[in-house]
């Protein structure tokens, strides 16, 4: 073989029966030294044809090696691997066929497959293996993966193809895994592409990677929580829900947020407020997932904190049931099917039935959805079973309220038809009141005549024209994507529970 240009054919096979250790290491740096050799697969595809292939059983050669035997991962092995994966690795990304940053609609958008992905993924799993070889030594490996290697390995999250990142997410779970002192680096340059992205670009496509590390870190935080990871929960995950894209990462996001909760409960206070403070005031999808954590995190709270925030969790789930979007109102109803949240309510029954009493009682007549109608009555059945002096009260109640209310209202027409007769009594009112009089009912009837004919028109025009379609049906999916997706296999599990204590 030629250690440096094209690697050539017929290259003596690893782990040969024939070949002493000594000879074994060296054709394994050899081997190595030739699989950084870089071929174009994007503006010359069919160019090295040859060459490419030798490199790519060169790889699958040296998988299989490091996965099968002992004693191969020797300290002259240690440069030559990290050196290998940075240089077939480490590049500059393609520009985001996204570049607005606008949100990825699975069913829509399809990613940009790195084009080398024959080699870029035997290169993965061979590092990989790397890591996880039963000879492998964090001590003598620190020299090589510093915080310039993690800093590069960063920067590929940003890779729009899936399978590179759920390579990354695995590699660098092991290297926080095994590498003590890069921990705290690690973390924070994490907080630091959170912070971009919250508060300057709202694009980064690695994002759900990066939190599902994080949940396993969680995971392993030591008790008592160090004040730097409250900072973190509270300036980084939080803001974190505020972010157009949202439905791309939050099941991770979600779960990061209950693992905070699971290890110390004084922080329920901040992170529901916070969440009521991001709540979305017009993106009901965003609200429906807004309710599916809110749940999550309620299956967890301790009843102590629920008494903190139950008055404006309610109010806010009193919205929500009130909402004209029938998923919302849909999800919020949802909630009275939990037991746990139930026996919380059960206990607190005098503040939050009179916050919840008139959103329920005035939708199950007036909400449009009929599917909604048949929650609403079933949450207030709960609420009668659970009290049924507090729930005649409440109804009461509510009943003074709306005659209240009757009574402003006639009292407001009384009052502006005593100004009326007082503007009446005014010598000029005859000559103003011609200026700025109301349409009468000639010029609304013209006006609707006019309306009709200009519509009948533009309909007639517009069947003239080619048919809209939407640009949905004009984009076929494109198969080769659809089946180099469905051939990758994730690497194994790896966010094992382990406590790796900080």
């Amino acid at each position: 073989m030629t250690l440096t240009g094209r690697p050539e054919g017929g290259v003596t096979v690893l782990n040969s029966p024939d070949s002493p250790l000594v000879e074994q290491e060296e054709l394994f740096l050899q081997k190595l030294r030739q699989c950084c050799v870089l071929f174009d697969f994007v503006s010359d595809p069919l160019s090295d044809l040859k060459y490419k292939e030798v490199k790519r059983a060169g790889l699958n050669e040296m998988v299989e090696y490091i996965s099968h035997n002992s004693e191969v991962v020797t300290e002259s092995i240690y440069p030559e691997a990290v050196l290998m994966f940075s240089v077939n690795l480490f590049r500059t990304l393609p520009p985001s066929s996204n570049p607005t940053g606008a949100e990825f609609d699975p069913e829509e958008d399809e990613p940009t497959l790195e084009a080398a992905w024959p080699h870029l993924q035997l290169v993965y799993e061979f590092f990989l293996r790397f890591l996880e070889s039963v000879d492998f030594q964090p001590n003598v490996a620190k020299k090589h993966i510093d915080q310039k290697f993690v800093m590069s390995l960063l920067e590929l999250f940003d890779s729009e193809d899936p399978r590179e990142r759920d390579f990354l997410k695995t590699i660098l779970h092991r290297i926080y895994g095994k590498f003590l002192g890069l921990r705290a680096y690690i973390r924070r340059q994490i907080n630091n592409i959170f912070y971009r992205f919250i508060y300057e670009t709202e694009h980064h496509n690695g994002i759900a990677e990066l939190l599902e590390i994080l949940g396993s870190i969680i995971n392993g935080f030591a008790l008592p929580l160090k004040e730097e990871h409250k900072m973190f929960l509270i300036r980084v995950l939080l803001p974190l829900h505020k972010v157009k894209s949202l439905s791309v990462y939050h099941p991770q996001l979600a779960y990061c947020a209950v693992q905070f909760l699971e290890k110390d409960s004084s922080l329920t206070e901040p992170v529901i407020m916070g969440l009521l403070k991001f709540w979305p005031k017009t993106h009901s999808p965003k609200e429906v997932m807004f309710l599916n954590e809110l749940e999550e995190i309620l299956d967890v709270i301790e009843p102590s904190e629920f008494v903190k925030v139950q008055e404006p969790l309610f109010r806010q789930l009193a919205k929500c049931v009130s909402s004209p979007h029938f998923q919302v109102a849909e999800r919020a109803l949802y909630y009275w099917n939990n037991e746990y949240i139930m026996s919380l309510i059960s206990d607190n029954a005098a503040k939050i039935l009179p916050i919840m009493f008139p959103a329920l009682y005035k939708n199950s007549k007036s909400h449009w959805n009929k599917t909604i109608h048949g929650l609403i009555y079933n949450a207030l059945k709960l609420f009668m079973e659970m009290n049924q002096k507090l729930f005649d009260d409440c109804t009461q109640h509510y009943k003074a309220e709306k005659q209240k209310e009757k009574h402003k209202l006639k009292q407001r027409e009384e009052s502006w038809l005593k100004i009326q007769d007082l503007a009446k009594q005014n010598p000029q009112y005859m000559l103003y009141s011609m200026e700025t009089e109301t349409p009468t009912a000639e010029d609304i009837q013209l006006l609707k005549k006019t309306v009709e004919s200009e519509a009948s028109q533009g309909l007639k025009d517009l069947k003239k024209d080619k048919v809209l379609m939407r640009r949905k049906s004009e984009l076929p999916q494109d198969v080769y994507t659809i089946k180099a997706l469905e051939a990758h296999k994730r690497a194994e599990e790896y966010l094992t529970a382990n406590q790796e204590a900080l």
